[in-house]
């Protein structure tokens, strides 16, 4: 009977598992050292996935993995092939290029949307005619604008009706403006800018009551950060990939922010334009990463062009 128990001790003794630490240099050789934490529980994952029996020893603030000794070849390969298989994952994200400083052209720019205003506030006349009522001339008239005054969705972005209303769309529109002009160029990011905040009217004079009435470049604002969101959430997808509407989630609290509340706030304007921003910049960074960046005289083109359109809009509002 003695000798029946001390055979049941022995054969428990040897069906119980003996454990070999994996090292974190999934080396063959036996070692001392331990585990990063995240790094422990990756593996324990990667493990666990394959069925594998494993365990997970704290001491202090180091682990330990520990996997059955029979086990222990196939779990080394198991893991050196996951470390191979994601060696550069999560991606690096892309480098910035060096893009030519063109902040001051945007500014200049801005700078005669202020002048423009100011001649808009005093008795200003072309040619010895009576002068211009350059509201009435150019405000998003919403039923003026579906008969066919086109030009309306363009003018209306140069007129504010305040100091404060343009002091407040030049502060933040130069933030987002200046930083998309410097990564795409200013002829590609004013001509962006301008066809999302433009479509962007046309899509709330369609929605809006006949009457409805509207002026201001904040809808060009929010088209610009429609516009950077979209680039930024394509350009950045990979590292992203986890938290991809980042951008655009960033975006809609600005809107939030700054776009929704005031007495004479147009809501709809500033959603279309951040919405038709947004499709504009997906279409246009696919393009950018398909034929590359425009060089410099395609992006003067494109600035002569926006600003040529600009012109004419006014000079149609008026004659």
């Amino acid at each position: 009977m003695m000798m029946a128990m001390g055979n049941m001790k022995q054969s428990a003794q040897i069906d119980q598992p003996q454990w070999r630490p994996i090292p974190p240099e999934l080396s063959d050789g036996l070692t001392r050292a331990k585990l990063p934490r995240r790094r422990a529980r990756t593996w324990a994952l990667v493990l666990q996935a394959r069925g594998m029996a494993y365990r997970l020893e704290q001491q202090g603030a180091e682990w330990q993995l520990l996997v059955p000794v029979n086990d222990y070849a196939t779990a080394v390969h198991e893991l050196r092939s996951y470390e191979e298989n994601n060696r550069n994952w999560p991606p690096p994200q892309p480098k910035e290029q060096e893009r030519p400083d063109n902040s001051s052209q945007v500014i200049v720019i801005l700078l005669l949307l202020a002048v423009f205003h100011h001649l808009t506030r005093v008795n200003f006349s072309l040619f010895g005619a009576s002068p211009i009522d350059w509201l009435a001339h150019g405000h998003a008239h919403a039923e003026k604008i579906l008969q066919g005054e086109w030009w309306r969705v363009l003018t209306a972005l140069t007129l504010h009706s305040g100091w404060l209303h343009l002091f407040s769309n030049l502060c933040i529109g130069s933030l987002f403006i200046v930083r998309l002009c410097r990564d795409l160029g200013a002829g590609l990011g004013w001509t962006l800018v301008i066809a999302a905040s433009a479509l962007g009217n046309l899509i709330n004079a369609i929605l809006q009551q006949p009457d409805h009435r509207s002026i201001g470049a904040s809808t060009a604002v929010f088209g610009a950060v429609g516009v950077l969101a979209a680039i930024n959430l394509l350009r950045y997808r990979l590292s992203l990939y986890r938290r991809w509407a980042l951008p655009v989630a960033g975006a809609l609290g600005l809107l939030a922010l700054l776009g929704a509340s005031g007495e004479n706030t147009d809501l709809g304007a500033h959603l279309f334009g951040f919405a038709v921003g947004l499709g504009v910049g997906l279409v246009t960074e696919y393009l950018l990463e398909r034929y590359g960046r425009p060089g410099k005289e395609l992006n003067l083109l494109l600035a002569t062009g926006s600003g040529a359109l600009v012109l004419l809009s006014w000079l149609l509002a008026i004659f």
